[in-house]
């Protein structure tokens, strides 16, 4: 079965794809480096060529509001169409667990506009829906720095590994379809600050953390529900210190 991978080649796409590929599958990682580029649409009626099913987990290169969105509509537009066209059975997305609460954020209004693009489209689909990755929590940390000091929110979170939301989009594809929006989250819900205090343990940052009622995430105020999944979320096994005890964590600082 041929399954293309847009953006195959990033942190989450790389992982689909060599899971996709231990199965056996024909996966292709799709990205402008091999010629795939869905914002203009370059590559995408040859690489879809009998293909079954598309996983797309690409993101914008920009957080900023306008080149979010942009980014989305366009490639969005772009890639459902084709894949109506060559016949694609399903088109799994990935997104962000509480992005309809998050809409003072453009990225997030960017996000739930994709979101609407694949629901209105004709292509069976499924939207999974994935806490932060512990391999945000550093850039986190970083973004929420004034004079040295972290200014965090007491909000939970209830962030996940980025090999287990590759797991989960890699089973989803050998699903049938939901027509629907699905959640996944990693085992632990903690208020943020706690894993990002552990974070700087592990790495040796001596920076404070101060906890603020009212501290802004990237802009936003949150509460307790904005980012962490609701009930019937799908909850994956790596806890946050097994992923710190294995990984290079010091590499992870962008959010």
């Amino acid at each position: 079965m041929k399954i293309v991978v847009i953006g195959g080649t990033g942190l989450i796409g790389t992982q689909v794809v060599n899971r996709l590929l231990r199965e056996g599958h024909e996966a292709i990682a799709a990205s402008p480096a091999s010629g795939v580029n869905t914002v203009t649409g370059e590559g995408l009626e040859s690489v879809l060529e009998g293909a079954s099913i598309v996983v797309d987990v690409a993101n914008s290169p920009s957080f900023e509001d306008a080149a979010a969105l942009d980014f989305f509509e366009r490639s969005g537009s772009n890639l459902l169409a084709a894949e109506q066209s060559a016949g694609v059975r399903h088109h799994v997305a990935l997104s962000v667990v509480g992005t309809e609460r998050l809409q003072s954020s453009g990225y997030f209004r960017a996000k739930l506009l994709q979101e609407g693009l694949i629901a209105r489209s004709h292509v069976p689909y499924t939207i999974v829906r994935a806490t932060q990755f512990f391999e945000f929590v550093g850039g986190i940390a970083d973004f929420s720095t004034r004079a040295n000091v972290v200014h965090l929110t007491t909000a939970a979170m209830q962030p996940i590994a980025s090999a287990d939301v590759a797991e989960a989009l890699a089973d989803t594809v050998l699903e049938a379809p939901l027509n629907a929006v699905k959640e996944i989250a990693g085992p632990e819900r903690a208020p943020l600050a706690e894993f990002v205090a552990t974070w700087l343990g592990h790495v040796d940052d001596v920076r404070k953390i101060v906890v603020e009622d009212d501290a802004p995430y990237f802009g936003m105020s949150i509460n307790d529900g904005s980012l962490t999944p609701g009930p019937e979320a799908g909850i994956m096994p790596i806890r946050f210190d097994q992923w710190l005890a294995t990984s290079n964590a010091r590499q992870h600082t962008q959010a």
